[in-house]
């Protein structure tokens, strides 16, 4: 499946949170993150992040079947992580 998380974080945890996030999925922009997932590894990914954060903080997971019937488009700096290493 493919995801979509964005959080609004107290600075305190933003750090654990954001090494958290990128173990799993790829960072974007500043609090956003997408990528490819398995269900146990969202799971796990839950799970991480609920240990991590206080009632105050707010994640917003959106969940797709797939990413075949999306379209991604950035309008000026493409901020995303180069995964592509040779």
């Amino acid at each position: 499946m493919f995801v979509i998380l964005y959080y609004d974080i107290n600075e305190k945890r933003v750090s654990k949170v954001l090494k958290i996030c990128r173990k799993y999925l790829t960072w974007v922009q500043n609090s956003v993150f997408e990528g490819e997932i398995t269900k146990a590894n969202l799971k796990k990914l839950k799970s991480d992040l609920k240990s991590k954060t206080k009632e105050e903080d707010s994640i917003i997971i959106y969940e797709f079947r797939s990413m075949s019937y999306s379209k991604r488009e950035v309008i000026g700096i493409d901020k995303k992580e180069d995964t592509n290493f040779i």
